[in-house]
């Protein structure tokens, strides 16, 4: 056998035999990668609380937020479906145009996904009331689909944001009255949160980080086709 007919052998080989796999696998294949569970619920001694052999996680609480059409939007509303969750205002100048950039690029993707939904939820609701959001949603050009740009009392989502999504929020100007810069004023997580169709924590990432959103948007559709398995 001539090195030609050789070269020309081994280079069907590599091109088709990984092709064979792949068909077998995306036929006769599960798909064995699951995504984590994060915050589990700790006793009074501080250790995770195991019931019958499993750890009990953190489960997101039910909560009712204005969006940008002026709609109310509960997480019961979107019972059943997988969520994106972030927080930012619409006045930053900082890492909120990067975040709402990135988390765009994501919803891009999933444009017509029914069981999919965008929240981006303000730390500046004084500010950010509905017409501020639909003209912020508008130059995002988002979806309203399945993008909610969520609005409502500052202590309803300052506690939220704490107690239900575990991220740190502040306005600083509130202990600091020689705070002018808004950007100084609120202190907010750059984290975006994946939460699956019970509203468990299953991915947080960082919002800011292009590599990071690209985890984000495998890991949405590894959730996505678990719902599909169901």
């Amino acid at each position: 056998m001539s090195k030609k007919f050789l070269k020309a052998g081994i280079l069907i080989g590599i091109l088709v035999v990984p092709a064979f796999i792949f068909i077998f696998l995306d036929t006769f294949g599960d798909n064995k990668f699951d995504l984590p569970y994060y915050f589990p619920e700790l006793n009074e001694s501080g250790n995770p609380i195991v019931i019958d052999g499993d750890t009990l996680f953190h489960q997101i609480e039910d909560f009712t937020l204005i969006n940008q059409t002026g709609d109310s939007v509960s997480l019961v509303s979107l019972d059943g479906n997988i969520k994106v969750v972030n927080f930012f205002f619409t006045r930053c100048g900082t890492i909120c145009p990067i975040i709402s950039g990135q988390v765009k690029r994501v919803a891009d993707n999933f444009s017509k996904e029914e069981n999919l939904d965008f929240l981006s939820i303000t730390v500046d609701p004084e500010y950010d009331g509905v017409s501020v959001l639909k003209k912020y949603s508008e130059s995002m050009d988002s979806y309203t689909e399945n993008w909610n740009f969520l609005t409502g009392t500052k202590a309803y989502i300052y506690d939220l944001a704490i107690k239900n999504f575990k991220l740190p929020v502040a306005d600083a100007s509130v202990y600091d009255s020689t705070i002018v810069d808004v950007d100084d004023a609120f202190i907010h997580s750059d984290k975006v949160l994946l939460l699956d169709s019970k509203n468990f924590i299953r991915g947080i990432y960082e919002g800011t980080d292009k590599d990071d959103m690209a985890r984000l948007l495998v890991e949405i559709k590894v959730l996505l086709d678990g719902l599909e398995k169901k």
